[in-house]
This record gives structure tokens, sequence and C-alpha cells, in this order.
């Protein structure tokens, strides 16, 4: 019996939960869905992702007016270039609306492809479709650090290295020790690999993200982790990337296919991952994105709706 395609039929609603993890600083998380945060200003609120519609981040918004704050959204900052974190953007009405230069590149290049491909995957977190304008465009970017003055606290948006794509930010605080680690963490969730830089991720990058010494983290995926937790959370992720990398290469090298190699390393991950939203959702796409690299393709191939079904079929059946 051939397995769903993707997230196509993960329907069920999932129960949101908003966290307080320091003085106006909220997480909202929901059991594997897209995390989304917020921090409160002396003047203004600083939104940290859009979700994936319009109508899905008003659900977010509402939730802040009701319980946190009525202030203005100052800047909306965006971790990366994916669909379920930006094409809800306009609901916000933020003053401006912040990335990495190359995220802004890349929804230029592949922001329709991007949109068509995740829609596909995952019908459940596009709900009120209808609602998008278009393609969310930064109207502000930068390369490696840009500090934010909140009027209360100063937030860092940091450019950390290659990884989940290759232009990732985290969301720093440093007085408190929380970070925002968008998708370059998943805490008991799988990474999505699909447009990644593999070999950085799993070294350098997540070196850098382990330097900052957090003691609260948000990931892109799961639950708030704290104190030891934060560790493990870095680690399960690197693991996650070592795993497939070395998987796929051992396959690969000793004359392997690409089939093969995603059997190998489902089964290597399986024990220790399975359980973990979106983990059979992202094993094909990963595998394809790591071999890809292991071929010597720097820049990620674009997915398209088209491409993910080639991709799934061929694998996931």
């Amino acid at each position: 019996m051939p397995k769903p395609f993707a997230s196509s039929a993960d329907l069920a609603a999932k129960e949101a939960t908003l966290e307080e993890l320091a003085t106006g600083v909220l997480a909202y998380t929901a059991q594997g869905d897209p995390n989304v945060g917020a921090i409160v200003g002396t003047d203004a609120i600083l939104a940290i992702e859009a979700r994936a519609t319009p109508y899905m981040a008003q659900q977010w918004i509402d939730v802040i007016r009701d319980r946190v704050s009525d202030k203005p959204f100052g800047d909306l900052v965006l971790t990366h270039y994916h669909a379920v974190r930006t094409l809800g953007a306009s609901a916000f009405g933020a003053r401006r609306i912040v990335a990495h230069a190359n995220t802004k590149a890349l929804i230029e290049e592949r922001g329709e492809a991007d949109w068509a491909s995740e829609q596909g995957r995952m019908p459940r977190l596009f709900a009120g479709a209808e609602t998008i304008p278009g393609l969310t465009h930064p109207t502000d970017t930068f390369e490696d650090v840009l500090s934010l003055d909140l009027g209360d606290r100063i937030v860092e948006l940091r450019h950390l290295g290659r990884g989940h794509t290759s232009g990732d930010i985290v969301v720093w605080l440093p007085d408190e020790g929380i970070l925002f680690a968008g998708d370059l963490v998943e805490a008991q969730a799988a990474p999505y690999m699909g447009d990644s830089h593999v070999a950085d991720w799993s070294t350098t990058t997540l070196d850098n993200v382990a330097a900052l010494g957090a003691r609260k983290l948000v990931g892109g995926r799961g639950p708030v982790v704290s104190g030891r937790a934060v560790g493990a959370a870095i680690e399960d992720t690197r693991a996650f990337l070592r795993t497939t990398l070395e998987g796929t290469r051992a396959t690969r090298d000793t004359g392997g296919t690409l089939r093969e190699a995603f059997e190998r390393v489902h089964a290597e991950l399986a024990p220790r991952y399975a359980g973990f939203p979106i983990f059979e959702h992202t094993m094909p796409f990963n595998v394809q994105r790591t071999w890809d690299e292991l071929d010597g393709i720097d820049h990620p191939r674009i997915w398209t709706a088209e491409r993910d079904r080639e991709v799934w079929n061929a694998l996931q059946d």
C-alpha cells in the first residue's frame, strides 16, 4: 500500500500552546507544526515568522491581541524563504519585513515554485490559501548581524552559516539567553533537508548555534526546550544530518542507487526519529538533496509540485 504523499493526509487539527519565555517574549508551538514567536517592545511588537497564509497568521495575531498586547507590529522577521514561513506576512501590517539577503534572492528565484510545492505537500497548513496576495518580499535585508532596538531590549538577528537554506537566520536575545533558531534546529521533530547545505549545516553552522550558549531555544518545530535539552535538540539535529550524509555517501561510493541510499538511511534513522513529526514526509527529499550535494550540486535544485511527486514515487512507495 503506497504511503500518502508527504503530509497530504495530515488533516487533524493541532493544539497550540502559548508560552512566555521571559517578560514580553512569546513562543507559539503546535505539536510539530511550524513554530512562531513574538517579542513585545516599548512601542511595537517584533513578530517571528509569518505562517503560510494571512488566514493562518490572523489566528496567531488574534492570540497576541487577546492575551498579550495591542501594540502594532514593527518588524516581521523571516528566518528563511519557505512558503509556510512567509506567505502570511500581509496580515501583520508590519513596518518592515526583515530577512537575510539570500532569502530575498531565493524568493525571487524560486518563490512561486516553492509555494506550489509546499501547498501540495502540506495542505492543512495552507488553510485560507485564497487570502494570500502573492509572494512575500522582504523590505530590509542584511548579511551577517543586524541589531534591533526594541526600546527595552536589544534583539540580534544572526546569520550563522548555510544550513536548512543558504539564508537562515536566528533571533537571539543575549540578555535573556533565548534563541529562536528557525529550522536550523528541530526539537523532537525531523529536519527537512531538501534545500539545505548538509555538510555546512551539520558542522560549522550547528557549532555556531551551540556556541551562543542559549538557555532556552525555540526550534522550527517541536516544543520549547531549556537547560540541557537545548544541547540535546542541537545534537539530535546534527545526528540526523550526519546519518543521512554518511549513509547516502556510503551507498553512492559503493555503486549503490538513490533508492538503496534512501532505504539504508531510513532504516538507520527510524529507531531514533520515526516517531518525530514529518519524519516520513522529509525522508525522500532529504536523501535526494544529500545525493545532489555529493554529486557537486552546491545550489539546491528547485522543488516543483511535479518534481516532488517524481521523487516521492521513486523512493517512498
